[in-house]
């Protein structure tokens, strides 16, 4: 347990950027950089140069499934700490000649060799948090491979040409990244050594901020895969590759794991707030923790309240704990537990639940509901297209760098997702071979009448729901614009039992909240019995498009927590 605790506190710290002094503190409604405006097409992503480079391909007649595809391939080069094709990925598509929503999971699964009894003899009690043993099969470029072939217009040549030029060439590391780099601390394996540190004289370090990064084993991948396809991960070298390593270092993987492996369509699910359609992913991912906290938040006048009131954030916190203890109990692969994803998301259950609220005291003792009594370290990008086709779309190694471990010549990290699953053979969410774990990442969709009106996502572990709660009512009950919904302060609560068996603590979690939540509005939640921390800046990392309804104009925001921007034509 120990060691779970120890690597959330170094995962807290990896996804939690600089704040630089220059940078303003945030206030209530206020942006710290002007919205984008555009009418065409528009990228939004965490890093610049990715942005433009799906700008480039929506410019030069691609949609937006392709512009997504190349964007999420330049980040996997631009910003290693998060993301890559070594992680998972999760998206929502919509499709403007069907006006209808697609869901993919192209999440990995468990080794076919990772048993409850493999652990048992090894005498863990969790799965550790880096290493081999963290691994589940890396779904990203699969995940590529069935976007395009459902909905793209470009090869993998085409989509992957910039940015194996980039990592050929090289290319500049900005400021946010560049200190994610250095607090990942993850390089003691040869393979991550010789990809992601820069040799200084006798010395290997991390780049800094500016300065040129290369990564040629990359390119060579993403050229296997522009020249065979997906099958050149899965079922070619790079599979090959990952496998030797596995065996090297006391990993699961067999060469049977990544044949088998395949990306799932799936149903997205929603709840209405006010008027508004809020869609997610149904699990295993937490999107739905999101719908629950919505359902709780809409019979409360929140615009009354306004964004700078401690009965806002009190109530706020208090929805938030009563999905996350459902979330710790039923959120698992429904192809392995039966997740009663329908009664979860339904107003008459968080009627039920609401029932525990008490506008003036804290909860610090949040027990799972029963359902049936009713009738349940990432990047994110987003992109909106000229036929306005939509796609928000995230992808993750996990935790900063990912297990910490790189199969040598192949340029990426692997992800530790293997480390969701729970260890307690009574847990929905336990560990089974071909089984996906609980997954924190989670794309969002918002349409109104039938059309899509707000696509976006919120990075960052426990902070996604949270924080897809917090844009959401800062749109649409305190009227922001989409750059202030995300610059403005904001709260984490952490402590929460988690779906890996952890149980909650303390009891009632802690608030973490930003500089510009007002010292009167912290000081009253503290009397209603929270637990407050101060913080400069919380994990996460925004990127939002929205389609005005009534002049069809596209208006981006990308929080200045992050190096990002939001780009269109």
């Amino acid at each position: 347990m120990l060691t779970r605790v120890l690597a959330a506190t170094v995962l807290a710290l990896t996804m939690t950027p600089l704040l630089p002094a220059e940078r303003p503190t945030p206030q209530a409604g206020k942006a710290g950089r002007s919205e984008t405006v555009a009418t065409n097409g528009m990228v939004a992503t965490s890093h610049p140069l990715a942005a433009q480079i799906g700008l480039d391909v929506l410019k030069s007649g691609g949609n937006a499934v392709d512009a997504a595809i190349a964007t999420n391939a330049a980040m996997g080069l631009m910003e290693p700490t998060s993301c890559g094709i070594g992680g998972d990925l999760y998206a929502i598509v919509w499709d403007a000649k069907t006006q209808k929503l697609y869901g993919l999971n192209a999440s990995g699964r468990a080794p076919g060799r990772a048993t409850l009894a493999y652990f048992r003899d090894k005498k863990l009690t969790d799965i550790p948090t880096s290493g081999p043993l963290s691994w589940s099969v890396p779904g990203c470029v699969d995940g590529w491979d069935q976007l395009r072939q459902k909905f793209g217009t470009k090869s993998f040549k085409e989509l992957l040409a910039p940015s194996i030029n980039y990592a050929e060439k090289g290319v500049p590391v900005p400021e946010v990244i560049a200190g994610h780099w250095k607090s990942a601390n993850k390089m003691r394996d040869p393979g991550m050594r010789e990809t992601f540190l820069i040799r200084d004289g006798t010395q290997l370090r991390s780049p800094n901020a500016g300065e040129v990064f290369k990564n040629p084993a990359l390119a060579r991948s993403y050229t296997l895969i522009a020249e065979s396809g997906r099958d050149a991960y899965y079922k070619g070298p790079i599979a090959e590759q990952l496998v030797a390593l596995s065996g090297k270092v006391g990993g699961l993987f067999a060469l049977k794991d990544f044949a088998d492996h395949k990306s799932e369509w799936v149903e997205p699910v929603k709840t209405t707030y006010r008027g508004y359609d809020v869609w997610e992913l149904p699990p295993p991912g937490q999107g739905i923790a999101a719908l629950q906290m919505l359902n709780l938040l809409e019979p409360h006048d929140l615009k009354k309240m306004g964004p700078e009131s401690a009965d806002y954030w009190h109530l706020l916190v208090e929805a938030k704990k009563l999905a996350f203890a459902d979330r710790a109990k039923f959120y698992a692969d429904p192809a392995f537990a039966k997740v009663p994803v329908t009664e979860l998301v339904s107003k008459e259950y968080a009627a039920q639940r609401a029932k525990l609220l008490d506008p003036k005291h804290a909860l610090t003792n949040v027990p799972a509901g029963d359902p049936k009594l009713s009738t349940s370290e990432t990047i994110y990008l987003t992109v909106v297209d000229k036929d306005r086709n939509c796609v928000s779309l995230i992808q993750s190694n996990y935790s900063g760098f990912g297990s910490g471990l790189s199969a040598p010549g192949t340029g990426f990290g692997i992800q530790n997702r293997g480390c969701l699953f729970a260890l307690d053979e009574t847990h929905a969410n336990k560990l089974e071979p071909g089984k996906r774990p609980f997954h924190t990442i989670i794309p969002a969709m918002v349409t109104k009448g039938g059309k899509p009106w707000f696509t976006f996502g919120v990075m960052g572990g426990d902070m996604q729901p949270q924080g897809h709660a917090q844009v959401l009512v800062n749109l649409i009950d305190f009227g922001m614009s989409v750059q202030a919904a995300g610059d403005s302060p904001r709260v984490e609560h952490v402590g929460s039992a988690t779906p890996t068996g952890t149980a909650e603590k303390p009891k009632g979690g802690t608030i973490k909240a930003e500089i510009g939540i007002p010292d009167e509005v912290v000081k009253e939640l503290e009397r209603r019995g929270h637990v407050v921390e101060r913080v400069k800046v919380n994990s996460g990392g925004y990127q939002g498009i929205m389609i005005d309804p009534k002049t069809g104009v596209l208006h981006g925001g990308t929080e200045s927590r992050k190096d990002g921007a939001a780009v269109g034509y």
